[in-house]
Parts: structure tokens; C-alpha cells; sequence
């Protein structure tokens, strides 16, 4: 029994929350909230349900501050909100298109990355030493009070949909289709969990949310970015569900959200089959060249972890003296060991064992090493895999992988060799077709290349100096890394200069500096990361232009 009356729609969110142990009775909870639908729609509904939760509320806001004024009245908007409930409000706010170009990726990705940073602050810490609005019901300005213990997002069922659908359509296995998670940990710098980002309404259609706000009288704000189609997600919510909806199965989003929920548990219960295997039927070992003296057997680039046998690079002292034969100087090989991305040890697996296994257990154990050494292993490469195990052939016969990673066959096991960073400086080539409009996963640089047209009325919206005449790049382009000899010549410079020359003068470190990507039309690279286009390639105002937008990878 309640004690006080509850709309339904609460009454079945507070069902979902106790069902799945969302929230614990007595935590601090952060409603993150933008000013939109969703986000307001959550709030009201926790506002409703914090007595029965037992939970401390905050209103949590990120000011993306791309939209101008808009930016600033959600902002007060979502303050506001706050002060009418008598809730904390905690705000920051950061320059997310200087972030997406530091970083070479998409506003939406920016926006993200510098959003759920600032969650995972909030629920790692005691956020005393950050220059971010904290007001409380009586006060406003900085205060001192304790963190957090979970941050709600409203994420609905329809973006459950849009998500699984998307990834359908670039491509994905099992674990994508999991699509967006009820919960998220977050580990602290101990690496223990302090706490989580929690979805609560992804069993809610977005229009239940519309129906609960009209019913209470509870205005929103509506952000005019929802409505543009040059970003993927809208179209898919505007133009594809609707489609799929009508002319298909009117309960699509529906099945899409139970297909996420399956995904989920299959992966849970393949992940710890993975797991026995790992220990198991892989076994782990530092290759010869490797100076094991220095690292102490497994050594990881880039220090993903600090357990026992996963030692970072940084953490291990000065950077092993190798005796080098190429011309890499000690500063460089530094900064190669620094910056490196894969395991630094080889696996071997017993080849009887493995191809003894259904295939189904074949392709996982392949990806989980993947995923163990950090190779982006797609489903080819996988297949590649197999066929290679189960072929005859001669004794140390060998199969390229990303990355620059062998596998050997030997007739009795199979050696997943890691690159041997005295020679090879871990890179490898790599080219693969763009098509306009299309998108390439670049995978040794771990990022998604978009080549997007751009109508007349919407180039104002882009840098100039990134955009690409559309009538004179028509037909297929090719996304590469420079090789030795090639040139570019970026807009406002006097000539073309050698691309090594480029890459040097930005301070670009290996083995990133032989990844830099450039894309060819004709034999002639008309785009070069980081670089203004080519005067003679660029877009006129007012005139269809193709733009080239970068976007992280999830793998």
C-alpha cells in the first residue's frame, strides 16, 4: 500500500525499479536531466516515487553550450525545476565542439563522452575541487556535500528501439544488439564499483512519457537538434520506425526491446563460458623478443589494467633498452610503448581442442582474444580465423590480422603472435571504399569515417575549411593511411608538402603518426585528418558540399 497516491505510469516504473534492484533505500540519486521530455518526464515521476524509494534526490544538468542562448534558458530551465521541488541542482558545462575537434569526432559523440565524464565524476568522487554550479534548496553556489551513489538517465524504450536498429544496420553481433544497458558501473580509481548510471524507463514508450507530462501539466523544453536529419539517429526515429511501424509490425519497437533483452542475457551466459576458457584453453606468454626483465611477464601498452598480470608500460619503470635495427631513436621507441594500443603477448591455443568445439565456441574464443589483446576483430577476420585452424598446411605458416598480429599454424597449436614492436613499430597498412553518402569503421585508428552530403542551406552549420565540393568529388573514394612519397596541399598554404613532413610538424606520436588517415579521389588525397581541404576541393556557400565526420568506435 502507498502511502501517498501515485500516477499509474509511477506505480509501473516503481514495479520496474524494485524488479530489476535498480535503487537501494537510503542512496543519493542524481536525475540527470536536459530539459527535454524524457528527462523532465523522469524527474517528475522520481519526485513522485522518492518517498517510496527511500532516496535523496539531485537534479544533475551538462550544458553543452553548442546551441547558444537555447543552451543557457535549458539551463535555467531545468534550475528552476529543481528550486520548485526543493531539489539540489548540480550543473557543469564544457566546450564540446572544441572537444570533437581536438579529438577528431562528431558533435553528438563530443557531447556524450564529455556528458557521462561528468556522471561518472559526480559518482566516483566528492566533487569539492571542480568549478561546476552546485545549489541546494536555501543556497546557491559551491557547497561541499557527498557524492553521489547512482546517476538515472531516461532513456526509453524507443531509444532501446532506434539503438538496436542502428547497429543492425552498420552491422553487429550478439553484444551489440544488447543495445543500451538498464545499468552501467562505474569504477572508482581503485578499480572497484562505486557506484552505477542507471536507466530506469526503458520499458516506457516515449509517448507514455508526452501522455504523463500533459496529465500533471508539466511543461518541457524541446531541443531543436532533435529535429535534425543529418544526424543518423533521427532519421531512424523519423523516417524508419515510422515506416517499419506501418507497413511492417506495428509493434516493432516493442520487438526490437525484448530482442536488446535477450541479446543480454545471452551475452551474460557466454561471458562467463569465455571466462573458464580463458583461464583455461588459452594460455598467455611473453614473446622472445620482449624484455621480460623489465616488464615482468604480461605487459599491456597503454595500461588497461594493474592486475598482476597486466602490467602498464608506464607504470613499469624506464622503457625497455632494446636493440633496435631500425632508425627509431629511444624517444621515439618511448613514445611508441606509451601510445600502443594491443596486448604485448602472444596466446597460443591447442589446435585438437579447438577445432574439437562447435563453432559457435570456435568464434567466441577467436573474438575473446581479440578482445583480451585488443585486436578489432570482425566477423571476416573471424571466419579468416577458422578456416586457417582447420586448413592443412606446413608448420609456421602464418595469417595477418589487424594490427599488425600473425596468427602461426603449427599442427598441434595455434599462435596468436603479437607484433614485434623492434621491427614492425605496430603499424600496417590499410585502405577501404567510401561511398558518398557511407560510412567506413576504420579499425587500426578505431574510428568510423562518414563521408555526409550537405545541402546549400545547411553548410553554414560546418567549417568551411572542412567541407568538399560536392560536384568535384563524385563517384568512389578511398579511406588509407598516407604512405612514403604521398602529399597533400591544405587550403591557406603556399604549396603541397610531403605528408611525413605534416604528420612531424603536428607532433604526431607513432604508431599514430603511420595510421594517419587520408582519403583519395583519382589518385589525389583530397582529404587529410586535422587539415583544411584542398582550395581547389573546397565547398562554395550555398552549394551541396560532402562533409567528412569522424566518430570514435565502440569496439
Amino acid at each position: 500500500m502507498y502511502h501517498v497516491a501515485v500516477h499509474p505510469l509511477a506505480e509501473r516504473v516503481l514495479r520496474q525499479i524494485r524488479r530489476e534492484e535498480l535503487l537501494d533505500a537510503g542512496e543519493r540519486v542524481g536525475v540527470a536531466v536536459s530539459g527535454g521530455i524524457d528527462s523532465v518526464a523522469l524527474l517528475r515521476l522520481m519526485i513522485e516515487l522518492r518517498g517510496e524509494l527511500g532516496a535523496v534526490l539531485s537534479v544533475v544538468h551538462f550544458n553543452h553550450k553548442v546551441r547558444g542562448e537555447a543552451s543557457e534558458a535549458d539551463q535555467e530551465f531545468v534550475a528552476q525545476l529543481a528550486g520548485q521541488h526543493g531539489i539540489e541542482f548540480i550543473c557543469d558545462s564544457d566546450d564540446v565542439a572544441g572537444h570533437a575537434r581536438e579529438q577528431g569526432v562528431s558533435l553528438e559523440t563530443a557531447a556524450r563522452e564529455l556528458r557521462y565524464g561528468f556522471f561518472r565524476y559526480l559518482v566516483r568522487s566528492r566533487p569539492t575541487d571542480r568549478d561546476f554550479e552546485v545549489a541546494t534548496p536555501g543556497n546557491s553556489g559551491q557547497t561541499t556535500r557527498p557524492r553521489l551513489n547512482r546517476i538515472l538517465t531516461g532513456h526509453t524504450l524507443d531509444d532501446q528501439a532506434e539503438t538496436v536498429l542502428m547497429r543492425l544496420i552498420r552491422g553487429s553481433g550478439l553484444r551489440g544488439l544488447g543495445g543500451i544497458h538498464p545499468r552501467i558501473p562505474v569504477e572508482g580509481d581503485d578499480e572497484d564499483v562505486c557506484g552505477e548510471i542507471v536507466r530506469p524507463l526503458l520499458s516506457v514508450r516515449r509517448l507514455e512519457l508526452e501522455q504523463y507530462l500533459h496529465e500533471i501539466g508539466q511543461a518541457c523544453r524541446e531541443d531543436a537538434t532533435n529535429s535534425d536529419e543529418s544526424f543518423t539517429r533521427n532519421r531512424v526515429r523519423k523516417l524508419l520506425v515510422p515506416l517499419l511501424q506501418k507497413e511492417f509490425n506495428p509493434s516493432i519497437a516493442e520487438n526490437l526491446s525484448e530482442l536488446a533483452e535477450i541479446a543480454r542475457g545471452e551475452e551474460d551466459y557466454w561471458d562467463n563460458e569465455v571466462a573458464g576458457w580463458m583461464g583455461t584453453g588459452v594460455h598467455w606468454s611473453t614473446p622472445e623478443w620482449a624484455p621480460s626483465e623489465k616488464f615482468e611477464g604480461l605487459v599491456q601498452i597503454g595500461g588497461f589494467s594493474n592486475s598482476d598480470r597486466k602490467i602498464s608500460a608506464v607504470d613499469a619503470g624506464s622503457p625497455p633498452q632494446i636493440q633496435h635495427p631500425s632508425p627509431l631513436s629511444a624517444h621515439d621507441l618511448d613514445t611508441l610503448i606509451r601510445n600502443a594500443t594491443w596486448l604485448v603477448m602472444n596466446a597460443s591455443v591447442d589446435r585438437a581442442w579447438f577445432l574439437g568445439e562447435p563453432i559457435a565456441v570456435q568464434r567466441r574464443i577467436v573474438k575473446a582474444i581479440g578482445d583480451e589483446a585488443r585486436i578489432p576483430l570482425e566477423f571476416r577476420h573471424v571466419e579468416e580465423v577458422l578456416r586457417f585452424a582447420s586448413a592443412e598446411g606446413r608448420t609456421g605458416k602464418e595469417l595477418s590480422l589487424p594490427l599488425g598480429w600473425k596468427i602461426l599454424w603449427y599442427a598441434d597449436e595455434l599462435l596468436f603472435a603479437t607484433p614485434d614492436l623492434r621491427t614492425s613499430a605496430g603499424v600496417s597498412d590499410y585502405q577501404y571504399p567510401l561511398t558518398i553518402p557511407g560510412r567506413v569503421e576504420v579499425h587500426e585508428c578505431r574510428f568510423t569515417i562518414e563521408a555526409r552530403r550537405i545541402s546549400g542551406d545547411e553548410v553554414a552549420r560546418y567549417n568551411p575549411d572542412e567541407l568538399l565540393d560536392a560536384d568535384s568529388v563524385i563517384g568512389p573514394l578511398v579511406v588509407r593511411n598516407w604512405r612514403a612519397g604521398d602529399r597533400f596541399w591544405p587550403a591557406h598554404t603556399k604549396s603541397p608538402k610531403k605528408i611525413k613532413e605534416l604528420v612531424q610538424e603536428r607532433h604526431v606520436a607513432q604508431p599514430e603518426r603511420g595510421r594517419w588517415p587520408v582519403i583519395v579521389h583519382d589518385d589525389e588525397i583530397i582529404w587529410m585528418r586535422g587539415f583544411p581541404v584542398p582550395a581547389k576541393y573546397k565547398s562554395q556557400p550555398g552549394k551541396t558540399a560532402v562533409a567528412v565526420l569522424e566518430t570514435l568506435s565502440n569496439s
